[in-house]
């Protein structure tokens, strides 16, 4: 067994590296909340970054979101933000097709596509805890040294949640 194979966080670390970005890769027991993680990660809900693969228009129209936790995608600002009328968040299918990665562990680094990628402003001057690239696993990263390797467009893309889920 290669060891690729024997950790299945091998192509974010890789990729990291690349870009001389500094992750922290730590393993993530399953939780059954978005506050239950983060109190198993010491931070707090707007900590936890979800990495949102959306479509656009065509076969390769695709960017990724990233959102605080404690917030939701907004369609309207991330439409007018991008210039079109239609976004959608991508069968699982085709969201692993698109990046390589599986739901729930999705992460910029080291999508074996390289799409844009948006940021939500109240994620910068933050170290977040996001996607690692396999289910059982979270990175923690430096938001702005994310933003500055991935040369994220950051905005205001996300909206209040009423309830977390």
């Amino acid at each position: 067994m290669s060891g690729r194979e024997s950790d299945p966080t091998s192509r974010v670390r890789e990729a990291a590296a690349a870009r001389g970005l500094e992750i922290e890769i730590r393993e993530s027991p399953r939780a059954s909340s978005l506050e239950e993680a983060a109190a198993l990660r010491g931070i707090t809900p707007a900590d936890i970054v979800k990495t949102l693969v959306v479509k656009g228009r065509g076969d390769d129209g695709f960017l990724f979101a990233l959102i605080p936790g404690d917030r939701s995608i907004s369609w309207p600002k991330l439409r007018a933000l991008v210039g079109v009328n239609k976004l959608r968040l991508p069968e699982p299918e085709l969201a692993l097709e698109a990046t390589g990665y599986e739901r729930g562990t999705i992460v910029p680094i080291g999508s074996t596509r390289e799409w844009p990628v948006y940021a939500d402003e109240r994620m910068t001057g933050r170290r977040v805890s996001m996607g690692a690239g396999a289910h059982g696993w979270t990175l923690f990263v430096d938001a702005d040294a994310l933003i500055s390797a991935y040369g994220a467009t950051v905005a205001d893309i996300s909206d209040p949640i009423d309830a977390i889920r």
